[in-house]
C-alpha cells in the first residue's frame, strides 16, 4: 500500500549573502509542494582540517572534529591505513551505549577504539571478527565467530561464550549488515546447518535460545543478509535475483513470511526502527517508482509505504540515535550542479540532514561533508550517537581517490 497524503518539508533557511540560491522545491506532479521554500546552500571552500582539528562548518555552524589520519600512526599503537580511516557503516552503532568509547573498525587493522567524547586514541584489538555494540551495555559488543557467539569486553580484551552450536557452521552476523535488537537480546545469525544448506535463524542472547531455521534456499535470488527488526520480532531477509532486482522478505520471529517487496530496492541502504505507533518500519531509500530516488518508510508488518521526502541524493539512513528516536540522519552525495538543475529535488548535496520520521517532513540541516564519493570506502555513511548528540562520517575532502578520513560532528538539540 502506497500512502500519499500531504507532506511538508520545513526547510531551515540559511541566509549567507549571495551564497544560498533558493530553488522551489516541487513533488513530481502526482505529489503536492512543499508549503515553504528549501534553499540550495552551496558548499563554501574550506580547508581540509587537521587531525584531531575542531572547525566549524562556515555555513550550518555546527562543530566538527576530524577523528582518524590516514596513513599515520595516531598512538598506543593504531596505525591507520594510508587509503581509509574509518567507521564501519551507516546502520551500524560507532558509539557503544554510553558513548564512552568510539569504534574506528575500517583500515585500523582491526579495531581503535577512541574516547567516545575528546575522541583521543584508547587501545587497539587485532579483531577480525564481526563484532558489534551491544545496544544498552556499554562494556561489551556482540562478536561472531564460524563456531561461536561472544560477549566480548574490548577494554578487557576477555570473551564470554554465549553460544556454539554443534549442528550449524560458518555462522555470519547477517552478515555485514546485520544488527541486534535495541534491547540487545536478539540478532539473526545466517550459518549453514548439517546438511550445508543456507539457513539463517534469530537467537536469543537472554534465554540462549534459537528459533526456527528460515531455509534461504528456498527464496528467489541470492542472499545479501538477514536482520533482526528494532523489537526483535521480525527477520528481514534481502535477496538479489538473476536480473538485479534487489527484493525482500519478512519473517516473523518464528518464521511465518508476512512479506515480500518484490520491487527493486524498495528501500535499501537504510535501518530499521520502532515507530512512533509501536511497529517495526524500514527506512531507507527506494530505488523502483512510484517513489524512485524517494526516503521512504515501509512498514514490516503490513508494507505500507510512507513517503518521507522527494527525490534526492540521499544514498543511506541510519537510525542508530536510538535513545533519541523519531529522527533518521540521512547521507547526501551529488553536487551543486546536480541540485540546481533539479527543482523538483531535496536540495541538498554533500550534507548530513536529519529527518523527522512521522511523515512532517521537518529537517534539521546539520553539517557539509565535503566528500566527492568515487568507491565504497569513500562513501559518507553518516551514523549518529546513541542520543543523537554527534553523528560520524567519511570523506575523502572533495578529492576522488585520496585518503578517506573519519569526521565527527556535535549537534545541539533544543
Amino acid at each position: 500500500m502506497y500512502s500519499s497524503g500531504r507532506l511538508c518539508l520545513t526547510m531551515l533557511l540559511l541566509l549567507a549573502g549571495d551564497a544560498v540560491r533558493p530553488i522551489e522545491a516541487r513533488w513530481f506532479a502526482e505529489h503536492s509542494v512543499f508549503d515553504l521554500q528549501a534553499a540550495v546552500v552551496p558548499m563554501p571552500s574550506m580547508a581540509q582540517p587537521g587531525y584531531l582539528q575542531t572547525v566549524t562548518d562556515p555555513v550550518f555552524g555546527t562543530a566538527f572534529t576530524r577523528v582518524t589520519d590516514p596513513g599515520y600512526d595516531m598512538g598506543e599503537g593504531m596505525a591507520c591505513s594510508k587509503e581509509y580511516c574509518r567507521h564501519r557503516y551507516s546502520s551500524t552503532h560507532a558509539w557503544n551505549a554510553d558513548q564512552s568509547f568510539l569504534l574506528i573498525a575500517n583500515g585500523c587493522s582491526g579495531m581503535c577504539f577512541l574516547d567516545g567524547r575528546t575522541y583521543q586514541p584508547l587501545f587497539h584489538r587485532p579483531m577480525d571478527e564481526d563484532c558489534k555494540w551491544h545496544p544498552t551495555n556499554a562494556a561489551v559488543m556482540i562478536c561472531v565467530y564460524a563456531d561461536r557467539v561472544t560477549l566480548w569486553s574490548p577494554r578487557d580484551d576477555v570473551h564470554s561464550v554465549v553460544y556454539r552450536p554443534t549442528n550449524y557452521t560458518d555462522l555470519q552476523f547477517g552478515p555485514y549488515k546485520g544488527n541486534l535488537s535495541n534491547d540487545g537480546r536478539r540478532l539473526v545469525l545466517r550459518a549453514r546447518n548439517a546438511s550445508g544448506e543456507l539457513v539463517a535463524f534469530p537467537y536469543d542472547i537472554e534465554k540462549r535460545s534459537k528459533f526456527p531455521d528460515l531455509f534461504l534456499g528456498s527464496l528467489p535470488g541470492k542472499n545479501g543478509y538477514c536482520g533482526i527488526s528494532a523489537s526483535g520480532r521480525f527477520v528481514v531477509c534481502f535477496q538479489t535475483l538473476p536480473t538485479g532486482t534487489e527484493t525482500v522478505h519478512v519473517f516473523t520471529e518464528g518464521g511465518r513470511e508476512v512479506q515480500v517487496w518484490e520491487e527493486h530496492h524498495r528501500p535499501g541502504h537504510g535501518d530499521m526502527i520502532v515507530d512512533e505507533d509501536g511497529r517495526d518500519v524500514y527506512i531507507g531509500i527506494s530505488k523502483a517508482n512510484p517513489d524512485k530516488w524517494h526516503v521512504i518508510k515501509r512498514r514490516l508488518d503490513d508494507g505500507k509505504v510512507t513517503d518521507l521526502t522527494p527525490p534526492g541524493y540521499a544514498t543511506h539512513a541510519s537510525v542508530r540515535n536510538v535513545a533519541r528516536p523519531g529522527w533518521v540522519f540521512l547521507s547526501y552525495e551529488g553536487s551543486l550542479a546536480q541540485v540546481a538543475d533539479n527543482p523538483g529535488w531535496a536540495p541538498f548535496y554533500q550534507e548530513i540532514v536529519a529527518l523527522r520520521t512521522d511523515g512532517s517532513g521537518k529537517v534539521r540541516r546539520i553539517v557539509h561533508t565535503y566528500n566527492s564519493r568515487s568507491d565504497y570506502y569513500s562513501e559518507s555513511h553518516a551514523s549518529p550517537s546513541p542520543d543523537g548528540s554527534q553523528v560520524i562520517w567519511s570523506s575523502n575532502w572533495g578529492r576522488p581517490g585520496s585518503p578517506v578520513a573519519a569526521y565527527v560532528a556535535t549537534i545541539t538539540w533544543p
